[in-house]
């Protein structure tokens, strides 16, 4: 894949249950597991896997009458590529703006800085 791209939030919402799941994974489980979440139809879901297939995030292989789907992107590597464009874009960059935006106007309790400074402290090595 070149260059991963945010995922609109009804692809992102597949791909968190097909990270959830040990793959492969195929369009009847997802469906399943969508529940009432999302009112789809077996059409729209195939749609959109097979956008997430063009993108790079899956894979699919054909099994009989249904395709089955694997993944290409971990979640983790994901939710990095996420926060850090939130990061830039909301934030500059900065952790200190991020915390501002946060609590502002809300009093840190000395608990909660003890734990910022204990976890800044474990990054810096």
């Amino acid at each position: 894949m070149e260059k991963m791209k945010k995922l609109p939030d009804a692809e992102f919402d597949i791909m968190k249950i097909v990270w959830a799941n040990k793959p492969p994974i195929t369009t009847t489980e997802i469906m399943k597991q969508l529940g009432s979440e999302r009112d789809w139809k077996i059409q729209t879901l195939v749609s959109l896997m097979l956008r997430l297939t063009e993108r790079g995030f899956l894979r699919s292989e054909k099994n009989g009458k249904e395709r089955t789907y694997f993944p290409l992107i971990n979640r983790e590597d994901y939710l990095k590529f996420e926060t850090e464009n939130f990061m830039k874009q909301f934030h500059d960059n900065s952790f200190l703006n991020l915390a501002t935006t946060l609590y502002d106007d809300e009093a840190l309790t000395d608990k909660d800085i003890d734990e910022l400074l204990k976890w800044a402290k474990e990054r810096r090595g």
